[in-house]
């Protein structure tokens, strides 16, 4: 009955270790914070808090089709200590910039954490009649933050809806083609729906991750998993 007990100790002394090392985190100058969200990461019995910015950074020097300008965006995983947040992670390479898509202002940032994990959705027009939604899950294990989950959706106003979901931690893998028309004397290609497994041999760590950088063959057909 004292195992649980001293394992609990144990966290918590790792836990106030390590945030002693960690740096001090204050707004840099000329971020403007778009996204929040809290939630227990390590299963320390504490909520971090994730803060979402659009940076000073100029992603690129082009100005969408709304005349705006594009800035890279960063996240940061902040812990609480004694009153005072402190950086755990900084991630800038997963979040598209501000100016992505045809519509950049109907864009949608969703960061939640559900079950000790961090979900972060993105949703934007790729054209005028084109939606992407992506949605990644991440989950604090082995000293790290590692992809636990990709979901992939891509949709078209009249012809198509397609998805693409894996969940690493058990490597199963699905995937839909559903075809349609807007146009009566179109002929509509048979709709697709694959289920397999696919395990990583070693799990993605958040830092590592880009999406559309990663692939796989999709048994039966012609084409890669990308994520």
């Amino acid at each position: 009955m004292m195992k649980p007990f001293f394992s609990f100790l144990i966290v918590l002394a790792v836990s106030s270790l390590s945030a002693q090392n960690l740096k001090n985190f204050s707004v840099p100058k000329g971020y403007t914070q778009i996204a929040q969200t809290k939630g227990d990461l390590d299963k320390d019995g504490k909520e971090e808090i994730v803060l979402v910015f659009d940076t000073h950074i100029k992603a690129s020097d082009d100005r969408n089709l709304e005349g705006t300008a594009d800035y890279k965006r960063v996240f940061y995983i902040l812990k609480n200590d004694n009153g005072g947040l402190k950086v755990w992670k900084e991630n800038s390479s997963i979040l598209f910039s501000s100016g992505t898509g045809f519509y950049p202002s109907d864009n949608t940032l969703q960061v939640t954490i559900k079950n000790n994990s961090l979900h972060i959705g993105q949703t934007f027009f790729t054209n005028s009649r084109h939606t992407q939604k992506y949605k990644h899950t991440f989950r604090f294990q082995n000293g790290d933050f590692y992809l636990i989950g990709s979901h992939d959706h891509f949709e078209d106003t009249c012809d198509f809806s397609f998805t693409n979901e894996i969940n690493f931690s058990t490597g199963k893998v699905i995937i839909d083609r559903e075809y349609s028309s807007c146009d009566d004397d179109v002929k509509i290609p048979e709709n697709t729906h694959k289920e397999f497994t696919h395990k990583l041999q070693n799990l993605i760590k958040m830092n590592d991750f880009k999406i559309g950088e990663h692939k796989f063959k999709i048994p039966g057909l012609n084409e890669d998993f990308v994520f």
